[in-house]
């Protein structure tokens, strides 16, 4: 299999700064040119900051790919798959590129991204930059753990990279991208036996609640998706929160082998099951942004600049 970029599967950081941007120019081929470059950015961080555990992810977006890499489509490519249910939406803001950069030192993050935005600057325009952040042992600001059901160890590219079905494309991984925005004063005024029930888990530990207590409205119920072989839809959660002291919330990240685990699982959130019972944590954590990316691998990035 092609090499996937180190970002796709890398362990979690303590800092990352998400970066939207759209392309403004027809030099398609500086752009390619300068990809490999960022590959070349991250890789000399890595090297040179070790102890920060550096990774970066460089996503083209849906609407974007064949501009910069005519003729060559990856086979499950796809917009946003932009979604409305009564006062519930997942909006799509379609962007080019999608940068991610992550590591334990927030210097080193900030270093990477200002390198990269120089490198890019007079090519592109700056849709948003989100800086995420660990939070406490893990957890989202709503206080409970995040991805708690990662995959973990090998599993993760089983789940995260493209393998033989899409031999072109072997290495690569689809991404999702969201910004949530919570309200977090309704939250915090719920009770947390409240929250649990949100949420489908206890607080303190993640541990599933007992059947009883078990909403089919809850988060993590409407997480659980099968496909129609009966096996559970599955991406690799690469979720941070974000924020300061007026707005805040959750920079969602799925990478997957195939776009549909990240559709089918907003699809239940949204919409629902057969009865109408919707993911409840969207009364709280409410989505204004989303985006669809594929991160080729970087041996793709590195011939294609090649032209």
């Amino acid at each position: 299999m092609s090499q996937p970029q180190k970002g796709i599967c890398a362990e979690p950081n303590l800092h990352a700064h998400y970066v939207l941007l759209n392309v403004i120019d027809d030099d398609d081929q500086a752009i390619r040119m300068k990809l490999a470059r960022i590959l070349d950015v991250f890789e000399h961080y890595d090297n040179e900051h070790y102890e920060a555990m550096v990774s970066g992810v460089i996503g083209v977006g849906s609407n974007y790919w064949m501009e910069i890499y005519p003729g060559l489509l990856p086979m499950e490519l796809a917009p946003f798959p932009d979604m409305q249910c009564g006062e519930r939406i997942a909006p799509a803001v379609p962007c080019d590129l999608y940068i991610q950069i992550r590591a334990d030192r927030a210097d080193i993050c900030y270093a990477i991204a200002m390198e990269v935005f120089n490198l890019l600057r007079e090519h592109i325009e700056l849709i948003e930059h989100v800086q995420g952040f660990r939070y406490l042992d893990g957890r989202d600001l709503t206080g409970f753990i995040t991805a708690s059901n990662n995959p973990r160890g090998m599993k993760k590219f089983d789940v995260a990279v493209v393998g033989d079905q899409d031999p072109d494309f072997a290495g690569g991984s689809y991404i999702h991208v969201q910004r949530y925005r919570h309200d977090l004063p309704a939250w915090q005024r719920l009770s947390v036996s409240q929250q649990e029930s949100i949420m489908g888990r206890r607080k303190e530990d993640d541990k599933p609640l007992d059947a009883a207590r078990l909403s089919p409205a809850c988060h993590f119920e409407r997480l659980r998706v099968e496909d129609p072989d009966g096996h559970p839809w599955q991406y690799l959660d690469q979720s941070m929160p974000y924020g300061d002291l007026v707005d805040n919330g959750l920079f969602f990240v799925s990478c997957a082998a195939t776009p549909k685990a990240f559709t089918e699982v907003l699809t239940s959130r949204i919409f629902g099951d057969q009865t109408g019972q919707y993911d409840s944590l969207l009364d709280y954590s409410i989505p204004e942004t989303g985006a669809a990316f594929f991160a080729p691998s970087a041996s793709f990035i590195k011939r294609q600049a090649r032209g």
